[in-house]
């Protein structure tokens, strides 16, 4: 290993840093999170969602915990950090999206990603309370923004008839646990790497969807298409490696409320992948959504 692997082992990066984030770094982590809705639906085609998920952090978690091991980020964790990092897993993988997928099969795709959407303004609330993050009338009225634009994405998918007190309460759930996560990384600062960190919670949240997807779906109706396998692929490796990766950086680099705002382009993001491999229909209507979202981010990102 060498020096520089060493010292990156040893040597986290820091949990704040006075930079702000790079469109280098923000583009693709909006890209590769906002498309693995697209992706994962051609997945649940041929498997139940639970299964999905698991299958996925399985992969992505051993992979990522093998280039750890490799590069010696595991050498001298305490095992308090371990369980840390598992807990951070929970939350931020096994919790949100467990409860996000489960969720659309009571709920439309648009209540449940105007639910999730919430994140921004939960995170921002919670990060001025409990780490003492600013929040000014500048950063409220991008937030608020934000939320407005999401709206008009998604306003034409809501009241399908599927909206179920069920799914809905599960689409809450999804977002408490993704708030928590993010809170949590900033709040307790995991002294790791970012590969071996993100590994470990990969791989715990897989561990801990594989028996309740076992013990609540049918794996006997798996079937081994084309699409499954890309799909699969897909979210293992540019999902929950590249965007997760990406992801904890973002934290790294900015506030928890800065690094909430970009999943406000989740929805109008999330809408053009669907359109893209889907074919899913896209309204004039929808494109304005995106003009208030690329505001509020503005506002609350910017210096």
């Amino acid at each position: 290993m060498t020096h520089a692997a060493t010292h990156a082992a040893t040597h986290p990066l820091p949990l704040t840093d006075p930079r702000a984030a790079p469109l280098a770094l923000v583009v693709p982590f909006c890209l590769a999170w906002s498309s693995a809705f697209a992706a994962g639906k051609i997945g649940l085609a041929d498997c139940p969602p639970l299964l999905l998920l698991a299958f996925r952090f399985l992969i992505a978690g051993a992979l990522l915990a093998a280039v750890a091991a490799w590069r010696g980020e595991y050498r001298g964790i305490a095992g308090r950090t371990l369980g840390l990092l598992a807990l951070l897993g929970l939350l931020n993988h096994a919790l949100y999206l467990g409860l996000s997928y489960s969720g659309m099969t009571y709920v439309s795709s648009g209540l449940t990603a105007l639910i999730v959407s919430a994140n921004p303004v939960l995170t921002a609330a919670l990060a001025a309370l409990l780490l003492g993050e600013a929040m000014n009338r500048r950063k409220a009225a991008g937030l608020a923004l934000g939320v407005a634009g999401v709206a008009l994405v998604v306003r034409g998918r809501l009241g399908s008839g599927m909206d179920a007190p069920l799914g809905m309460a599960l689409a809450v759930g999804a977002l408490v646990a993704l708030s928590a996560g993010t809170l949590l990384f900033k709040r307790l600062a995991p002294q790791t790497g970012l590969l071996a960190g993100t590994g470990v919670q990969v791989l715990a949240a897989g561990l801990a969807l594989l028996p309740i997807g076992l013990l609540l779906e049918d794996a006997g109706s798996i079937r081994l298409t084309a699409g499954f396998a890309g799909s699969l692929v897909y979210q293992a490796l540019v999902v929950s490696i590249g965007g997760y990766l990406l992801w904890f950086r973002l934290l790294q680099r900015t506030s928890a409320t800065e690094a909430s705002a970009y999943h406000f382009l989740m929805p109008p993001l999330g809408m053009l992948f669907g359109w893209l491999l889907l074919g899913e229909a896209v309204q004039p209507w929808d494109l304005l959504g995106i003009l208030p979202v690329a505001l509020g981010i503005w506002l609350v990102t910017r210096g």
